[in-house]
């Protein structure tokens, strides 16, 4: 179902569901908290998606995140869960959308499971982008950490995600905050990465925030209950209050990116823990 905020029609698009390790996925909290809210499997992991917000107007289709994609070979495969075929694509299909619609791709940063499908493979094994006429927008700082190759970050970006993008000439870097189209603006955080960015859908008076991986789920809600994955933790728990407390003060959409229940809501301030949903919308 379609979001309309002002000229915006939103749609949360899967990019692939997957599974994570619970703790990974929530830092020093205890699992004897984390777990009632996301319940772990045999093997600790916990349930996710890689939700994906299409943005429809008159004038554009703009893409925010692409999920993980079709290029994991089959250990990672089995170790995260991850669907096979290329989910997003066949879900923006089922909009109506076709690869070459879309203008623009907006990754809020470079993990692979954000821009694993902002390139594919074709029949030859030639990778390529997987929307051929779009321009993708990336963080300056975010592209020079994704292909540094600096040892303390090996393994966090894979270059078949990034380097095809500057080779076909379709990337476009950004130097901190933004506005990047009518109606989208980005918003630089830091925290879960260098380069994170958060993007700000509408005008003041009709407002939704991507979250990112700023919160990536409705149960990281909580000032406090951050990623083992954020390289810089104490940044993340500096601008989430903020960036929350504007949400829940000015009733702005919030887009949850890996959550696979509560894809957008609105939230309420909570004296225990901080924030909370208010309201679920459907998506």
């Amino acid at each position: 179902m379609a979001l309309s905020l002002g000229q915006l029609e939103l749609h949360t698009v899967s990019g692939g569901s997957f599974c994570l390790d619970g703790g990974s996925m929530f830092g020093v909290v205890p699992k004897t908290l984390w777990h009632r809210k996301c319940p772990a499997d045999e093997r600790n992991r916990i349930a996710m998606d890689t939700n994906c917000l299409l943005v429809r107007t008159a004038k554009y289709i703009a893409l925010i995140d692409s999920g993980y994609g079709d290029k994991s070979g089959e250990r990672q495969r089995d170790h995260l869960a991850l669907q096979s075929g290329q989910v997003l694509l066949n879900n923006l299909a089922k909009l109506d959308v076709q690869p070459e619609d879309v203008d623009v791709v907006i990754p809020s940063h470079l993990h692979f499971d954000h821009a694993g499908g902002c390139t594919v493979q074709d029949a030859s094994g030639r990778l390529r982008p997987a929307f051929p006429r779009a321009r993708y927008l990336v963080q300056r700082s975010e592209w020079e950490d994704a292909t540094s190759d600096l040892p303390e970050l090996a393994g966090t970006y894979l270059p078949e995600d990034c380097l095809p993008l500057e080779e076909a000439g379709v990337l476009e870097l950004i130097d901190g905050d933004a506005q990047l189209l009518p109606n989208i603006a980005c918003q630089v955080t830091g925290g879960h990465t260098r380069g994170h960015q958060i993007l700000l859908l509408g005008t003041t008076d009709q407002r939704a925030v991507y979250l990112g991986d700023l919160s990536p789920t409705s149960a990281h809600l909580p000032t406090f209950w951050t990623m083992a994955y954020d390289q810089n933790p104490l940044v993340t728990r500096r601008i989430k209050p903020h960036i929350l407390g504007q949400a829940s003060d000015d009733n702005w959409v919030v887009f949850f990116d890996h959550d696979p229940n509560v894809k957008a809501a609105r939230l309420r301030r909570d004296e225990k823990q901080h924030f909370a949903v208010r309201e679920v919308l459907d998506q």
